[in-house]
């Protein structure tokens, strides 16, 4: 059997070393123990200068658990409507919104929050369906472009109300008017702060 390695807990800790997961050999179990001591004690180093405190633990872990369970529920609504992944319907849908239906790889990896490899392969999947179509670009015959097709406008147009109300049911109907507006504040500060210059945001204009 595998033998975990140690596992190193966030929280704030007075003089005390982080929890070390010791494996129990007879029965297979984690023991955690609390070592403590100074922060130079244990085998542990110390992983952080300032420990989260009890209110950033909980936003944090809420955060994480969000960001896991959405994908899940909106994926689970595109397959259900359009046999679709939730990230193949945004590639679509960034493709809509351009003026002429189409855009360069490079920025429509950047818009959908994909890298390079992955929208290469969601793209060709969505080829292999017609809704989707590659072509060399036109300005400097190096780079390649996506580019909507017909039917892939019909099936944006057919999908995107069921996307929408599966957004506001499983996001912003939990949500006051005001917990919207303040959430919206303070994810984007965390963006501000992850992408000061605005080359990474797929969000237009900001």
């Amino acid at each position: 059997m595998r033998r975990p390695g140690p596992v190193v807990h966030v929280h704030r800790a007075t003089r005390v070393v982080p929890r070390v997961t010791a494996w129990r050999p007879d029965r297979g179990t984690v023991d955690f123990r609390t070592v403590r001591g100074s922060r130079s004690a244990g085998t542990v180093p110390a992983v952080a200068d300032r420990w989260l405190d009890e209110a950033e633990q909980h936003t944090w872990r809420v955060w994480l658990a969000v960001a896991e369970l959405m994908p899940r529920t909106l994926d689970a609504q595109m397959q259900r409507d359009a046999g679709l992944t939730h990230a193949a319907y945004v590639v679509l849908a960034m493709l809509s919104e351009a003026p002429d239906g189409s855009r360069r790889m490079s920025d429509l990896a950047r818009v959908a929050n994909q890298s390079q490899s992955r929208l290469s392969h969601t793209v060709a999947r969505l080829e292999e369906r017609g809704w989707v179509r590659r072509e060399r670009a036109t300005d400097d015959r190096r780079g390649n472009v996506a580019v909507l097709t017909e039917a892939g406008q019909e099936v944006v147009a057919r999908v995107a109300p069921g996307h929408v109300a599966a957004v506001r049911d499983s996001f912003f109907a939990a949500l006051t008017p005001e917990q919207t507006r303040l959430l919206g504040e303070a994810l984007g500060a965390v963006l501000e702060r992850l992408d000061p210059d605005h080359t990474q945001r797929a969000i237009a204009g900001s």
